[in-house]
């Protein structure tokens, strides 16, 4: 499974930003699509998550804020943020949990979120 991540960037607070993943290879083994964000220092966090069912579910700092959808004919998880803060600074990771023998998590690389005041 390989990722393809976009849409980081600098952004005011206030402001918005959408995060895409474009998946390849194995995507029908996927059982969900996750996004994770990490801050300098700082454990890596969950966002929100996305199922083979469209089921969503989403940290409560993402809560309200934050949108993850999943365009299967793209092979491609979003995630729309809204209302950026400062605290939302970070590095922000596609993930997928991949079904085989066992369910094994990779990662994308990662995009960089930088939210000035």
């Amino acid at each position: 499974v390989q990722f393809a991540e976009s849409g980081g960037g600098l952004v005011q607070a206030g402001g918005s930003l959408r995060l895409s993943c474009t998946v390849s290879g194995g995507t029908d083994r996927i059982t969900r699509f996750g996004w994770y964000r990490q801050s300098p220092g700082k454990q890596r966090d969950w966002v929100a998550l996305i199922d083979r069912s469209g089921i969503t579910a989403y940290a409560d700092f993402a809560k309200g804020r934050f949108t993850i959808s999943r365009d299967s004919d793209e092979n491609m998880v979003s995630l729309q943020m809204q209302s950026l803060q400062p605290e939302d600074t970070a590095v922000y990771y596609c993930h997928a949990m991949v079904k085989g023998a066992l369910e094994v998590p990779y990662w994308g690389q990662g995009t960089q979120v930088t939210v000035s005041s």
